[in-house]
């Protein structure tokens, strides 16, 4: 899963609208749709503002597990 799409998932599984969950994290309506297509790659303090917003780490929002699984 893409960033993006899991940007998606949050807020669809969340029942929010764009405009709420841009307002919600602080950030503009633009900027927010941006990441949501994958049109720009956020810096650290929107991925903070949005794994706040959340409530989630900042490894889920980025799709990242961890530990590492041992390669086969």
């Amino acid at each position: 899963m893409t960033f993006s799409e899991k940007l998606i998932e949050l807020r669809k599984s969340a029942g929010l609208t764009q405009q709420e969950t841009a307002k919600g994290a602080g950030l503009s309506l633009r900027g927010y749709q941006n990441y949501e297509h994958g049109l720009r790659e956020p810096k650290m303090t929107v991925l903070i503002a949005l794994a706040d917003f959340y409530d989630i780490s900042l490894d889920e929002l980025v799709c990242r597990k961890w530990p590492k699984e041992p390669e086969a």
